[in-house]
């Protein structure tokens, strides 16, 4: 019987990499779906950079200079909250207040629909990956030995935590495809590595694994 001690090793860097990426998004609020409206404490809205923390773009006359100026402000907010320049937060009273945003850092942008699609496919995918290796490899590993690349899983895990210190941009981007190639590259080694084994277990689990390929395509 050969030993599973590979298989799960490569499954608990998988799964390091796995609670990563759901704390990240989880810390972003983007657990779930993409298409879903964002609130007004959404961390898109009032979290993002600091050029959206501070400056004048961000300064509250309705605070400074009365109660009347903040009730023009908010008199037909039904037309300005829906304006992509205007940010909605919530006042220290409980009251709305709409604040302007700066035009390069709008809440809802087509770059940051698709990055936060893109991580969503990366977590799901491992999800899945974790799951096929668990119930199906984990088996024919006791059955049969088949190569296992431990050292691409130990890089995932590594990617994956690299990409959580990062903040939104160019190196976040770069660190999110490598995880996502980075992943592909585990599932089509997985692949080949069944491909001699003539059972109707690693049909099964090959299926799987070209599926999960199938949720990954490039980026």
């Amino acid at each position: 019987m050969a030993s599973p001690a590979p298989l799960v090793a490569s499954i608990s860097h998988q799964m390091v990499a796995l609670q990563t990426l759901q704390l990240l998004q989880e810390e972003w609020g983007w657990g779930d779906d993409p298409g879903t409206p964002r609130s007004p404490r959404d961390p898109d809205h009032v979290s993002a950079s600091p050029a959206r923390r501070s400056g004048p773009r961000r300064a509250r006359p309705g605070r400074e200079e009365g109660g009347g100026d903040r009730g023009a402000r908010n008199e037909g907010s039904g037309t300005r909250a829906s304006s992509p320049e205007v940010e909605v937060v919530r006042g220290a009273e409980g009251g709305v207040e709409l604040l302007p945003f700066p035009p390069d850092h709008r809440p809802c942008s087509l770059a940051r629909m698709a990055m936060r699609s893109a991580l969503a496919r990366v977590v799901d995918s491992t999800s899945e990956l974790v799951s096929v290796e668990q119930t199906l490899l984990g088996p024919l590993q006791q059955e049969r030995s088949f190569p296992i690349h431990l050292k691409d899983s130990v890089e995932f895990r590594n990617i994956c935590s690299h990409l959580a210190l990062q903040i939104e941009g160019q190196q976040f981007d770069r660190d999110l495809n490598a995880a996502h190639q980075c992943l592909k590259t585990i599932v089509k080694k997985l692949i080949q590595s069944l491909a001699n084994l003539p059972s109707d277990a690693h049909v099964v689990a090959c299926a799987s694994l070209r599926q999960i390929l199938q949720n990954l395509p490039d980026i």
